[in-house]
């Protein structure tokens, strides 16, 4: 199901900014790669890469990339409602559920990417590669598969009650 970002007041935060050099004949040529984060800061959340000539055009290509690309994420009085393991490539994030107060205890490009899905007590570990993309993109994935209790009953057939025991 697609999200749609017209309707949401989404914040946005450049994650990492990238120069890239390719050397031709005449000298070198500079390009730059973004990896931006947009979220309302209310359970939405998406992820997007721009890249362009100039620093503000590749910010705006991955803030319209991450428009496109909005999941859900499910959130139980402030934080997850269980632990996962996101993974994306070499890249592996543990994000931990916290007792309220905690905060958000997390690497950059990780906490970037909590804090505007709306998290507010949640902690996280980064397990694999330390590459800003496949960090970001892990959290991602680890947050788009959490459930909560009242999905895993309908899934089932069953009443919350039954779940829990």
């Amino acid at each position: 199901m697609r999200i749609d970002p017209s309707n949401l007041d989404l914040k946005e935060k450049v994650v990492f900014i990238n120069r890239v050099t390719k050397v031709v004949k005449g000298g070198r040529n500079f390009r730059f790669a973004a990896i931006v984060v947009v979220g309302d800061g209310n359970g939405h959340v998406g992820v997007g890469t721009g890249k362009s000539v100039e620093i503000p055009e590749a910010i705006r290509k991955g803030i319209e990339d991450a428009k496109k690309h909005l999941i859900d994420v499910a959130i139980v009085e402030n934080t997850i409602p269980h632990e996962i393991v996101g993974i994306f490539d070499k890249g592996k994030v543990l994000i931990m559920p916290a007792k309220e107060g905690t905060g958000v205890i997390a690497g950059g490009p990780v906490r970037a990417v909590l804090e505007l899905a709306g998290l507010k007590d949640v902690r996280a570990k980064s397990l694999g590669s330390n590459n800003p993309k496949n960090m970001v993109n892990a959290t991602i994935d680890g947050l788009s598969r959490l459930k909560t209790v009242e999905d895993v009953a309908k899934l089932r057939g069953k009443t919350v009650e039954e779940i829990l025991g």
